[in-house]
C-alpha cells in the first residue's frame, strides 16, 4: 500500500498568503522576469513575508544543477547565465523601496565560478541605485571554488549566508552531492577573510537526525565562527521528497536556541516555521550588522 503522509501537527500552521502588498511583490516579479525562493520552494512563511514588504530573490535561473532531497526546486539541464539579470534586480529592489534584501539562487555547477560575478554584480547594482539598502547573500558552496567565495566577499555584502541544513551522518541521503566538510570550510573561510561581514547557516529538523546531531553541528558552527543561526522544521514539498520522520515540538526548538546562545551564536531563530531568510533584517539588527566598517544597528525604515 503507498505511504501515508503524516498528518501535521497544530503548531505547522502558515497564513494564507495574500493582501496588498502581498500582490504587488508577486506583479513585479513577473513583470521583471525574476525568481523568489518564496514561491520556488513553498515557502510557508510567503504570505507574512511578502506583506512585510520583503523577499528572498533566487538568482541564476530557476533549475539547479542538484537534486537535494529536500528541495522543491527544480533540478536539470539549467538555461545559460542571464547577465541582465543584477540590473532587473536592483531595479525591482528599487522600486520595491525595500531596505533589507536577500539573495540566493540555484546551484550552478555547470559554470566556472558558480555564479559568483552575477551575485558581486547584484551586491553592486542595488547599492548603487539604493546605497541604504542591506544586501544579505545565501550563496551556494560553488564546489569549493574559493576565488568564488572572494567574489562574493569583496562585494561586501551585509551578511554571507550559506545552509548546512543538515547534521553531518545525513549528508549523503539529504545532501549526496554537497559535503559538510566543505561547507564549513566555506563559513570559516568568509569569517577568516572578512571578520567585518556576519556569517550565518541554517539547518531543518525532523529528517532523522539525533539530538546529539544536533549539539555537535551547533559546536561545528561555532568552531567555524558562524555567528548567526536558523533552525527550522523539514515539511515534505511532495511525496516524490524525502519524508518528514518526526515533527519537532516548538520546546525542542527553544532547546536548540538556548544551547546555541550559549555556545556564542550573536543570534538564533529557531521554531518550527522559521526559514533560512525568515526575519533576516530583524537578525541582522541583533547582530549589530556592519555599515561603512562600524558596527552599527541597521534602520529597518531604511
Amino acid at each position: 500500500m503507498p505511504r501515508t503522509r503524516e498528518r501535521k501537527p497544530q503548531w505547522i500552521r502558515a497564513q494564507f498568503p495574500g493582501g496588498e502588498r502581498y500582490g504587488q511583490i508577486v506583479q513585479l516579479l513577473q513583470d521583471e522576469t525574476l525568481n523568489t525562493v518564496c514561491q520556488e520552494a513553498r515557502c510557508p512563511n510567503i504570505g507574512e513575508c511578502f506583506n512585510r514588504g520583503t523577499a528572498t530573490f533566487m538568482i541564476l535561473g530557476d533549475t539547479c544543477t542538484r537534486a537535494c532531497g529536500f528541495c522543491a526546486v527544480t533540478s536539470g539541464k539549467p538555461q545559460p547565465l542571464d547577465w541582465a539579470e543584477p540590473a532587473r534586480l536592483a531595479a525591482a529592489v528599487d522600486r520595491l523601496g525595500l531596505s533589507y534584501v536577500v539573495i540566493t539562487s540555484v546551484n550552478r555547477d555547470d559554470t566556472a565560478d558558480g555564479g559568483a560575478q552575477i551575485f558581486a554584480s547584484c551586491i553592486e547594482l542595488i547599492r548603487r541605485r539604493r546605497p541604504q539598502t542591506s544586501v544579505e547573500v545565501l550563496i551556494p558552496d560553488f564546489v569549493g571554488n574559493w576565488n568564488a567565495l572572494d567574489t562574493v566577499l569583496r562585494a561586501a555584502p551585509t551578511v554571507l549566508n550559506h545552509n548546512v541544513e543538515t547534521v553531518q551522518r545525513l549528508y549523503p541521503r539529504v545532501r549526496f552531492q554537497a559535503r559538510y566538510e566543505r561547507s564549513l570550510e566555506l563559513l570559516q573561510r568568509a569569517s577568516e577573510w572578512q571578520p567585518h561581514i556576519p556569517t550565518k547557516t541554517g539547518f531543518m529538523l525532523g529528517l532523522g537526525e539525533e539530538r546529539d546531531e544536533v549539539s555537535q553541528l551547533l559546536r561545528d558552527l561555532r568552531a567555524s565562527r558562524v555567528e548567526l543561526l536558523t533552525v527550522g522544521q523539514y515539511l515534505q514539498p511532495s511525496s516524490k521528497h524525502l519524508p518528514v520522520v518526526r515533527y519537532a515540538p516548538p520546546e525542542e526548538f527553544e532547546d536548540i536556541r538556548a544551547e546555541a546562545l550559549a555556545l556564542g551564536f550573536r543570534h538564533v531563530e529557531s521554531g518550527p516555521m522559521v526559514r533560512s531568510s525568515y526575519h533576516a533584517d530583524a537578525q541582522a539588527r541583533a547582530a549589530q550588522v556592519v555599515s561603512g566598517g562600524l558596527h552599527v544597528p541597521l534602520d529597518a525604515s531604511g
